[in-house]
Formats: C-alpha cells, sequence, structure tokens
C-alpha cells in the first residue's frame, strides 16, 4: 500500500469517527443517559486522536520526500527556481488535495452510518450501564459473536427518506452555529495540511511554517468550544428536559454532518490561500 493512500485512508476514518460523534448525543437523550454518552464519546474521540496522531507524520514525510529529490535535482542551485522542484509542488499540490478529498469522503460515509450508529451507541450505552467500566463492555462485546452480530446487524445505509424528512422540517436550531461548523470545519481539516505546504513553499524554514498550523487549529479549537459545542449541548440538554422534542436533536446531527461535509470542501478552496499565508508569517517571524 502506498503511503498517499494508506494517509488518505487514515484520513477518511478520522472524519468518518468525528462525523459519527454526533450520534452519541442523540443516543444520550434517547436513552436519557447523557452523560454515559459522552463518556463513550470520550472513547470515540481518542481513537481519532490516536489515528491522527500516526496520520500526521506520514504527510509530513510525503512532503519531506518532495523537498528532498528537488534538491538533489537541483544540485546546489536555487531550489524554488528549479523547473523540477516546481514540478514536484504541483505534484504535491494534487496529493494534499487527494487527502483533502478523502476527508470529504470520510465524512460522508459517517454521516450516511449515523442512523445506524444512533442504535449501536444506545446498545453500548445499555451494555456500560450492565458492565460499569469500558474495558469490560469492549471485552463482553468481542468475545461474545451473539454481541458482535447484534452490533454489525444495526449498520446499514438508511433511506433517503430519512435524510429528506429532517432537510424538509422548519430549522428549529440557529443557523450562525451551522454556519461556524462549516468554517471551523475548513479550517481544520486544511490547518496542518497548509503548513505543510507553506514549508514546501519555504524550505529552508520549513519547521517554522509547520508549527504555525497549531495557531491555526488552536484558532479552530477555541470557535469550536465557543460557539459549536456549548449550542450542540444546550439543545440536548433542552431535549433531555422535555423543552425541545427529540426530532430537534435528530436534525442537529444532520445537519452538523451536512455543514460539516461541506467544511471539507470549504477547505480545498481555502487550502492554497491558508498555505500563502502562512509562509508570510513565517517569513516574518524568521
Amino acid at each position: 500500500m502506498s503511503r498517499l493512500l494508506f494517509v488518505a485512508i487514515l484520513t477518511a476514518v478520522i472524519h468518518a469517527i468525528n462525523t459519527l460523534i454526533y450520534s452519541v448525543r442523540l443516543s444520550g437523550v434517547r436513552t436519557r443517559r447523557l452523560a454515559t454518552a459522552l463518556s463513550l464519546f470520550q472513547v470515540i474521540f481518542l481513537i481519532a486522536s490516536t489515528a491522527n496522531l500516526i496520520q500526521a507524520p506520514l504527510m509530513s514525510s510525503i512532503v519531506e520526500l518532495a523537498i528532498n529529490k528537488g534538491s538533489q535535482q537541483a544540485g546546489g542551485h536555487d531550489l524554488l527556481s528549479s523547473p523540477y522542484y516546481q514540478a514536484q509542488l504541483v505534484h504535491l499540490n494534487s496529493q494534499i488535495r487527494t487527502v483533502m478529498l478523502a476527508a470529504t469522503a470520510g465524512t460522508l460515509i459517517g454521516g450516511m452510518l449515523i442512523p445506524s450508529f444512533v442504535n449501536i451507541f444506545t446498545r453500548a450505552i445499555m451494555l456500560l450501564e450492565d458492565f460499569g467500566n469500558v474495558p469490560r463492555m469492549l471485552l463482553k462485546i468481542f468475545i461474545s459473536p451473539r454481541q458482535v452480530a447484534r452490533l454489525a446487524g444495526q449498520v446499514k445505509l438508511p433511506g433517503v427518506g430519512r435524510f429528506r424528512t429532517a432537510l424538509a422540517a422548519p430549522l428549529h436550531i440557529p443557523r450562525y452555529f451551522l454556519v461556524a461548523n462549516i468554517i471551523i470545519t475548513g479550517v481544520w481539516t486544511t490547518g496542518v495540511l497548509s503548513a505543510l505546504y507553506a514549508g514546501a513553499l519555504i524550505p529552508h524554514f520549513r519547521s517554522t511554517a509547520t508549527l504555525t498550523s497549531g495557531i491555526v487549529n488552536g484558532v479552530a479549537a477555541v470557535l469550536a468550544a465557543t460557539v459549536v459545542d456549548p449550542t450542540a449541548a444546550l439543545i440536548t440538554d433542552q431535549a433531555m428536559r422535555g423543552k425541545r422534542p427529540e426530532e430537534d436533536v435528530k436534525q442537529m446531527a444532520v445537519y452538523l454532518a451536512i455543514t460539516r461535509l461541506l467544511g471539507t470542501l470549504l477547505a480545498q478552496a481555502i487550502f492554497i490561500p491558508g498555505a500563502l499565508v502562512i509562509r508570510f508569517v513565517a517569513a516574518l517571524i524568521t
């Protein structure tokens, strides 16, 4: 398996998991065990974070390989003016866009599986209540063919009607919250990738450029923590208290998945502008 294909698969898995997380809140409302549902959320988020730790250095190695090939061909001459290196940058651009396309594919798959995973998480929440902790629950699931078959049987692609119903209903969730999710997802999807490409644009200061991705993702994390997450929590709590119908939480999960999908497409548009801004900032501080 090529390195790029492996990175693309990991990226798709990360985005699919982060999209499936939206179904945890609905499962918590349905079972009236939101705190237990959020504990499962942490386990799933940890899996996505671990995959991200593997993906980032692999993507960085692809960029380093392009720079090294260009340096060898330049033979001591100006690297950036080398036609061979310019061709490497074009190829690197297409590779990174392929990875972002994998993010879109993973988000789409995750969104399509949300109804199935609502049922799976609902079942997992009840099992967690029975066994008391996650390791015992996972052990019981994996050593019991019946439990595995029962959970696997829940996985099926939903009919288009499910999404059409959610989209046709009047919007009962804030629009700013959805717009913010598009922007945050776009920035988060391209943050590291734009920084890596900026490093290829200024290879002598690529470490500085790459490290600025922490600032970019930090801004996205602050926006998520102050705009998206509190609003989602408020809607969920209101449904738990009976102030909102469960349908509002279901609608929220569908719209968050759709806006997340749009965010991965936005990342394609802001990838190069983001890289140019990061290159400028890196050159300014070095």
